[in-house]
């Protein structure tokens, strides 16, 4: 006769669950759609789909493709982060992020630098839907070093330009941010374990650093990530 259900011993073991802190990582991986059209740009989702969950679509894909192709790209199930880096007076910003919101992304972007009143009028607009996306405030951008920072007016370093942007996003409730990889430790420390970082400025050693200044191989992004995460474990 079996032992009823509700008599059943277990033997759970004291130690927490394994984790897969590379297939973890891998979730958090974001594939940046950085080609002219939309032929390429499906190509490249095609071939990487079935290993990664998002992707980003910039500027130059979201001019040549438009909406259709965000709204294709969605259809397909993908998490897209829509990277058009929103910076305007607060109405039309905040028009502008309830038009994108509409194509089924799960990451809008705006810049810091447009100032509270911006920030707010972005994030209150969100509020008022079912099933937002999650709003961003870019801090600096990774192309900028101190001579560039400089040549705007501003006689702080990137690093404490980035902690004061994303202090004052924090202030009107907006909890993530986009910064260089020299910045996420000092961000943590800010947004604390819910606050969500996206971390451009990723390249291998041996490539072309192109215009960015302020980055780190993916080596090195890795370990920060896995860092972060056996912490937060």
């Amino acid at each position: 006769m079996p032992i009823p259900e509700r008599l059943n011993p277990t033997f759970a073991s004291a130690r927490p669950p394994a984790v897969n802190l590379l297939a973890e990582a891998r979730k958090r991986l974001i594939v940046a759609l950085d080609v002219p059209d939309a032929a390429s740009a499906m190509a490249l989702v095609a071939a990487l789909e079935d290993t990664c969950t998002w992707f980003k679509v910039g500027l130059e894909l979201f001019v040549a493709a438009g909406p259709a192709f965000v709204e294709a790209l969605a259809a397909r199930g993908h998490s897209i982060f829509l990277d058009l880096k929103f910076h305007d007076i607060p109405n039309t910003v905040a028009a502008a992020v309830r038009s994108a919101a509409s194509l089924g992304v799960r990451m809008i972007n705006v810049h810091a630098a447009g100032g509270p009143a911006m920030l707010s009028a972005a994030r209150v607009v969100l509020d008022g839907l079912a099933d937002p996306p999650e709003l961003l405030a870019v801090t600096v951008l990774t192309s900028m070093d101190q001579a560039q920072t400089k040549a705007i007016g501003l006689d702080r370093s990137p690093a404490a330009q980035v902690e004061l942007l994303a202090s004052m996003g924090l202030a009107t409730g907006i909890h993530g941010f986009v910064c260089s990889p020299l910045e996420v430790a000092s961000l943590r420390a800010l947004t604390g374990p819910e606050g969500v970082l996206v971390v451009p400025g990723i390249r291998p050693s041996a490539a072309a650093a192109g215009d960015q200044k302020r980055i780190a191989t993916p080596a090195q992004a890795a370990e920060a990530i896995l860092k972060e995460m056996a912490e937060a474990l």
